[in-house]
């Protein structure tokens, strides 16, 4: 069994987005999961709909009246993935902790009780090293950091790291970590920058998956749901999915049949309902450019890592598929806006200045 916090004191940074839709992607590959929401502002809670009458608090504090087990507070979300809720009163749990022998403890105890009844644990910390977040890290043999892209991004992580080293000396318990990009902007060339600075500082501890800005994942967790229950051909439930992908590439021993087989139905399912494509070159002569970029409505004019061109003896090039349509764009030569020189069809756009078009039709 594989217990996992996900923390940083760090608001913002995806945290609990990640807590929750990890555990819906891990779950639909075929993998028992139990979400342990252990922040009381409870928002894993909130994002995924369910009450909290009888939550991890009822299971941690030995003051409560109603004292329970863990696995009778238990809800069910969907195949494979159960919750173990949270509420505000858990908050006064780290006053109760204070004088405790052994406080540090009290959820390793308590996950001791499940006898490997799932593959996954998840645990969404709160947003602080308290003692909360130092009984996530004992319990666990992994932590997942999210970092947001931004200048930000390493602010307090030292601390953290600093916690994990602690309990590793004082307590003999080791615990690894990866750090999880998320919150990227492939639209700002400053995100870029802080992506290259988070993989030279963090190097083998970085997952290779990064999870990009995506407005489905807010709106998802505004309407209770993870993000494969809410729109799960959107770019936030690739991310959350590929990173399942990457966890569960990390496991020992070969993976289940039924995992195979699921992503196999998976990948027909999303081909079938993918619009037909067809591949369309873009070229323009600029040998003494340094960059140039291909922007149009077919990318939102973006101007990043997707949307540069490859030179070739001068010439730049680019192949990308579209569906059939009409559509503008520009080429970007060195940050100049220019339009095609080679295609007469072009339309005045809201600068006043030419946009070139391309007609596609499918055979």
């Amino acid at each position: 069994m594989r217990i996992i916090s996900i923390t940083n004191q760090k608001g913002g940074c995806g945290k609990t987005t990640t807590a929750l839709n990890l555990a819906a992607c891990l779950s639909v590959n075929a993998r028992r999961v139990l979400l342990i929401d252990l922040d009381p502002q409870a928002h894993a809670t909130l994002g995924l709909n369910k009450n909290a009458d009888l939550n991890i608090y009822n299971v941690l504090s030995k003051m409560v009246q109603k004292k329970r087990k863990l696995s009778e507070v238990i809800q069910k979300v969907q195949e494979n993935f159960d919750l173990a809720p949270s509420s505000i009163i858990l908050s006064t749990l780290e006053q109760e902790l204070a004088d405790e022998i052994g406080r540090e403890s009290r959820l390793r105890e308590t996950l001791n009780t499940l006898e490997n009844s799932y593959d996954y644990v998840l645990i969404d910390c709160p947003p602080n090293l308290g003692i909360l977040t130092i009984n996530a890290i004992r319990a666990s043999n992994e932590i997942l950091i999210p970092v947001e892209a931004s200048r930000f991004a390493l602010e307090g992580l030292n601390s953290l790291i600093s916690i994990i080293n602690l309990v590793r000396d004082r307590l003999n318990h080791e615990v690894n970590y990866q750090v999880l990009v998320t919150n990227f902007d492939s639209r700002l060339r400053h995100s870029f920058k802080i992506l290259d600075k988070v993989r030279i500082t963090f190097k083998d501890k970085l997952f290779s998956n990064i999870i990009h800005v995506n407005v489905k994942l807010k709106e998802a967790q505004s309407e209770g749901k993870d993000i494969l229950n809410y729109d799960k051909y959107c770019r936030g439930a690739k991310d959350y999915f590929s990173l399942s992908r990457e966890i569960i590439t990390q496991e020992k021993g070969p993976l289940p049949v039924t995992s195979a087989v699921l992503k196999e139905r998976m990948a027909k399912e999303i081909k079938e309902r993918l619009p037909k494509l067809t591949e369309v070159a873009f070229s323009i002569s600029a040998p003494e450019a340094k960059e140039v970029y291909l922007a149009g409505d077919f990318n939102d004019w973006k101007l990043d890592k997707d949307s540069q061109m490859q030179i070739d003896n001068g010439s730049w090039k680019k192949k990308i598929n579209l569906k059939s349509g009409r559509y503008h764009y520009r080429f970007v030569i060195d940050g100049k806006w220019t339009e095609d020189p080679h295609n007469p069809l072009k339309v005045t756009n809201t600068f006043g200045e030419n946009d070139s078009v391309r007609e596609v039709v499918l055979k």
